[in-house]
């Protein structure tokens, strides 16, 4: 089994309070991966970042302060250049999510797991923080990254974080 995961490929981190010309130019490339893991048979899991409406109010919101993610708005939804289909979505309150890495880890109680690929936003927040977790969480599984697939704050952190991850043992395509 291979699995996919679309991390917070939302509005809001596209073109909204929080979004880059990097985030929208992998919009087409990321729409592209999950229909071609769809077709393969992977399973495909999407995660939203997902604040409430006292978000300055928490750690997060004083050292990131731009209101984003507020869950309900149009900018906490997922593109709708991606097909969500019915692909399990997992909205998580901070960076890396416990609560996808346990999910996935259940799949694998069922199912072989041969590999684990993510993409989406912000490369540098919450794809490695969600990678390390995933790779601390499964460690015989193959965790990788596709970079053309992965956008970050600025250009530069983007690549600081794919090497980040090689470091690691996760495998950048």
């Amino acid at each position: 089994m291979k699995i996919l995961i679309v991390i917070d490929m939302q509005n809001d981190f596209i073109d909204g309070s929080l979004g880059t010309k990097e985030a929208v130019a992998i919009v087409p490339n990321v729409a592209a991966k999950v229909e071609s893991a769809r077709e393969a048979g992977s399973e495909v899991i999407f995660t939203r970042d997902t604040h409430s409406e006292g978000y300055l109010d928490t750690q997060e919101g004083k050292n990131l302060p731009v209101v984003h993610c507020v869950k309900g708005t149009a900018g906490w939804q997922i593109s709708s250049a991606l097909d969500v289909g019915g692909s399990k979505v997992i909205d998580k309150p901070s960076f890396g999510s416990l609560e996808l890495a346990d999910y996935v880890a259940s799949l694998g109680n069922r199912n072989y797991i041969e590999e684990i690929e993510l993409v989406g936003l912000c490369t540098d927040i919450c794809v490695i923080n969600n990678a390390m977790i995933l790779k601390a969480r499964l460690p015989e599984v193959k965790v990788a990254v596709d970079a053309g697939c992965c956008a970050g704050v600025t250009p530069e952190s983007h690549k600081n974080a794919l090497s980040a991850m090689k470091m690691c043992q996760i495998e950048i395509r």
